[in-house]
């Protein structure tokens, strides 16, 4: 029989799985699926196609500024209902900054720990993400991710290439924010994909990790070179646990993690090199340090030079939340108990957003389009 609190692995378990806290996972599960449905439902085709079609960048702020505020659930989940420890360390993070981060990949739920970053400096919902193509699919998040203008990945570089830097090359207004958000690693540690990580840097003569895979250099240089002009700093993240790393269930549930620890190492754009293979060894330069930076959290516990952030502001967290219930009601009464006229908004808005998901598509400005025509003409 397996004790309470220790794993079938003999890994620790912050809380027993009780069925209090899995009824309490799922209503939380659900309050963040519906408001971020009816979020969606009622407002992306308002600001990102009819207000997108005049402005791309006051469509972009208005975007930050309303889903940021649904995010801020995500990190007041974590911090004030699960009650995680968030740890930060290193260097400090300035607020409005435009960036790219670049973190390693333990496990499944790693990229929405950089919310607790991102929303105590002002910039949660310019946060951008390279992941994955399938989880575009994920129902409502699907459209969520395509409304924030998450830039999903084969993560085979043929296919994906031309449609990063496609992507890329609309992300270099400096009026907007933007955090963007790589893993280099490409997918999340296990000890089998360590192995074979391992197995391949040998091979290579590159250095042997224990505790991150070798980093895959391609994406991240084409984020950068076509960025490093309008950023202001890159980011090496750092995260790790205690005392096991959590799955999606256990941060719905509150069973994990005790404590996150995020560590950040601030780069300026003009300190790392041009080339694409001065950047490949850079950035795997960066990983062995990396590698080493987790083997001292593993025997000490703690990352150097702690403290950088202070705690979120529970009031603020409380206002966020209270917006979108308040604003979820709304929507729901329109939609069940209101004109027959909202009903027709609902089933159109869900196929449009069905829609620019599936084909992965952004409106264009119709001034852009006209200029675009007008010099095509004049080339003629």
């Amino acid at each position: 029989m397996i004790p309470e609190h220790i794993n079938a692995d003999g890994s620790h378990r912050r809380h027993q799985l009780t069925a209090i806290r899995v009824v309490r996972g799922i209503l939380c599960l659900a309050v963040l699926l519906t408001t971020a449905c009816m979020t969606l439902i009622y407002c992306a085709p308002l600001f990102t196609l009819l207000l997108r079609l005049f402005s791309i960048h006051y469509s972009r702020k208005v975007v930050a500024l309303l889903f940021g505020a649904w995010l801020s659930m995500w990190p007041f989940l974590f911090e004030k209902i699960n009650n995680t420890k968030v740890v930060f360390s290193g260097d400090s993070v300035p607020s409005k900054e435009r960036v790219l981060l670049f973190a390693n990949h333990r496990t499944e739920v790693d990229w929405m720990y950089l919310w607790d970053l991102a929303l105590r400096k002002g910039c949660l919902g310019s946060i951008k993400y390279v992941l994955k193509s399938s989880l575009m699919k994920l129902p409502v998040f699907g459209w969520g991710f395509q409304v924030l203008e998450f830039i999903s990945v084969e993560r085979k570089w043929e296919i994906d290439e031309s449609m990063m830097r496609r992507k890329l090359s609309t992300f270099k207004d400096t009026r907007d924010s933007l955090w963007l958000a790589v893993f280099p690693e490409g997918t999340d540690y296990t000890e089998q994909k360590c192995l074979m990580s391992q197995k391949y840097a040998a091979e290579n003569s590159l250095p042997i990790l224990e505790n991150v895979l070798l980093p895959k250099t391609r994406g991240f240089y084409a984020c950068f070179e076509a960025l490093r002009e309008s950023l202001d700093a890159v980011y090496d993240i750092s995260i790790a646990y205690k005392h096991r790393c959590p799955t999606f269930l256990d941060n719905a549930f509150g069973v994990d993690p005790l404590e996150v620890h995020i560590h950040i190492r601030r780069f300026s754009p003009h300190e790392i090199p041009a080339s694409e293979n001065d950047v490949a060894v850079w950035l795997t330069e960066r990983f062995r340090i990396k590698d080493q930076l987790l083997t001292d959290f593993t025997n000490l516990g703690c990352f150097p030079d702690e403290g950088t952030e202070g705690d979120l502001s529970t009031f603020s967290c409380l206002v966020k939340v209270a917006a979108m219930l308040f604003l979820t009601c709304v929507f729901i009464y329109l939609t069940f108990f209101s004109a027959f006229w909202f009903k027709i908004y609902v089933l159109i808005s869900a196929v449009y957003l069905t829609y620019i998901t599936h084909f992965d598509i952004q409106p264009t400005p119709i001034l852009g389009s006209l200029q675009a025509l007008i010099c095509s003409k004049k080339e003629l």
